[in-house]
């Protein structure tokens, strides 16, 4: 009898453990249910939408974060530069590329809970369209770190992991159909401090 009770004790905790840390790390990867990935960048289009799987909704409950509809725009986050590594701030990165056609977009460095990161300075780790220079081309290229830097410099300070945030409002990209030929810019590593 006191057999049957622990076996029985066993495998709820077992099955109550097990459950708890599957939902944990699917909502806590960016590889999760319903997303989409292009380049380094992740994005959920589903999240602000009524089609919006359970642990999107879930996801923006734990986050307490806004999401944004369909019509309004799209985030797409970043934690990997174009070599596979992890996003430190303690290194310096060059964002470059050209962006989707969008109203207005923003880019900001992010901490775990996908925060502004803190820079300890009057200036926001964070940059908009419209004070962006940018090339011949169109393009832009971005500098980050903790340094400063000529032309579009995104500060960061500190040091741990950290993310990119990147979001684009009033865009054709928020559709289904406008995902198919989008490219993003990459991130590229210039360097840590020891």
């Amino acid at each position: 009898m006191l057999k049957n009770a622990f076996l029985m004790m066993l495998s709820l905790a077992i099955a109550i453990g097990g459950g708890g840390a599957s939902v944990w790390y699917a909502l806590k990867i960016q590889d999760g249910v319903g997303a989409i990935r292009i380049g380094q960048w992740t994005a959920f289009p589903d999240i602000g939408t009524s089609a919006a799987d359970p642990y999107s909704k879930a996801r923006v409950a734990r986050e307490g974060v806004l999401a944004l509809g369909r019509a309004e725009g799209l985030s797409f986050v970043a934690e990997n530069d174009a070599a596979g590594d992890q996003l430190k701030r303690e290194c310096s990165y060059r964002i470059e590329g050209g962006f989707p056609t969008a109203r207005f977009w923003t880019l900001y460095a992010a901490d775990q809970s996908l925060g502004v990161v803190e820079t300890g300075k009057p200036r926001l780790a964070a940059l908009q369209s419209y004070e962006m220079l940018r090339q011949a081309d169109n393009s832009v290229i971005i500098s980050v770190g903790h340094h400063p830097m000529s032309g579009n410099w995104l500060l960061t300070d500190g040091s741990g992991r950290m993310y990119f945030v990147l979001t684009f409002y009033d865009t054709p990209i928020a559709s289904s159909t406008g995902l198919s030929d989008v490219s993003l810019p990459r991130i590229v590593k210039a360097g840590c401090d020891a």
